[in-house]
Parts: C-alpha cells; sequence; structure tokens
C-alpha cells in the first residue's frame, strides 16, 4: 500500500465527508478522508488501522463538539468495551483531535443561535468521560471537556456551513492545519 497523502482525516459525519469529497479538499490538502458515517463499524476501524500502520500518516479526526463526537473518537482510539478482547487490532491509539473543539466556537466566533444547550443527559455523559483514563491521560482534551461541561454549549460539524457552504473546507480546516491546531 501506498500514498502520496500526508495524513488520514477521520470525519465523523457523512455530509462534512461530501462536502470534503464535493470541494476536492484533498487536492489543496493530500489526506485520505475516512468516514464511518457516526458510529464506528469494524470495518472501519480495522481499515482505519491498517491505512495508519502501513502509511504511516497521521490521523486528524473531526468530531461534533459533544460528548458523543469524543465519545466517538475513544472508540478509534482505544475501543469500544463490548469488543475489549480485540482492541489492539481494532484501535488507533494515537488519533488527534483536530475539531470541532469546544473552544473553536469562541475561536471562530460560532454564533449563539448555531451552537446547542446541553441537555443533562450531555452534561452527565461529559462528566463521565472526565473520569475516562484515554481523556485523563491528555490534558488537552480534558481542558476542552471541562469547557464544554461548564459551558453547556455543544456544536455539530454543520454549525459552521453558517459562514458559507464551503468554510469547512476553504477556511475552518486550513487554519487548523496550517496552525497544527489538535490535540
Amino acid at each position: 500500500m501506498s500514498s502520496d497523502a500526508l495524513f488520514i482525516l477521520l470525519v465523523e459525519k457523512d455530509a462534512a465527508y461530501m462536502r470534503l469529497a464535493e470541494d476536492r479538499f484533498y487536492n489543496r490538502f493530500p489526506c485520505i478522508i475516512v468516514t464511518a458515517k457516526g458510529q464506528p463499524d469494524v470495518a472501519t476501524r480495522l481499515f482505519l488501522r491498517k491505512m495508519k500502520m502501513e502509511l504511516k500518516l497521521p490521523v486528524l479526526a473531526l468530531v461534533d463538539s459533544d460528548p458523543y463526537g469524543l465519545k466517538i473518537l475513544s472508540v478509534y482510539g482505544c475501543g469500544s468495551k463490548n469488543m475489549s478482547y480485540d482492541s489492539a487490532n481494532l484501535t488507533t491509539p494515537d488519533i488527534k483531535w483536530l475539531g470541532i473543539r469546544p473552544s473553536d466556537l469562541d475561536k471562530y466566533k460560532i454564533p449563539e443561535q448555531c451552537r446547542l444547550p446541553m441537555t443533562e443527559q450531555d452534561i452527565k455523559t461529559g462528566k463521565d468521560l472526565l473520569e475516562e483514563d484515554f481523556v485523563k491521560k491528555n490534558p488537552g482534551w480534558v481542558e476542552e471537556l471541562s469547557l464544554m461541561v461548564k459551558s453547556k454549549q455543544k456544536a455539530e460539524i454543520q454549525a459552521l456551513s453558517t459562514f458559507g457552504f464551503q468554510y469547512l473546507s476553504e477556511v475552518y480546516l486550513p487554519l487548523k492545519l496550517q496552525q497544527q491546531d489538535w490535540l
């Protein structure tokens, strides 16, 4: 297996994946774009790990700024509890959280009407995640998740489209990549 890609971009949402494909984001920033369309299935996790190991490329994740986005990231990074017996073959432990992070909401001036209030269940899930080892071992993740729980706000990737349908591929991701703004 070979590639001229510089990184693998893991995208939570199919709509964001399609936007990046339509904009041919991979031509401006040579990358392999992957999505499982939400919860990571075994095939996508195996494929991601195989590409990571064989191509020796960093994996950057674009997920919603909510506790469930971070949970999805954790399944790729350390596996699911249901399949813990096969974690070694299914995980990408050094996956990086590119966005959307809670601090991005202010940094990129996401309008209030595009931010969503967290439910009590969201807040509980966020607090529970703060107790998980995979979060604790990354101080940046702890800081971001703490900010999310404190602000009680979440946002979906689509919130970026408030600035135009190509904002994700023309502004947000290029800035994040140029600044190497990932955790």
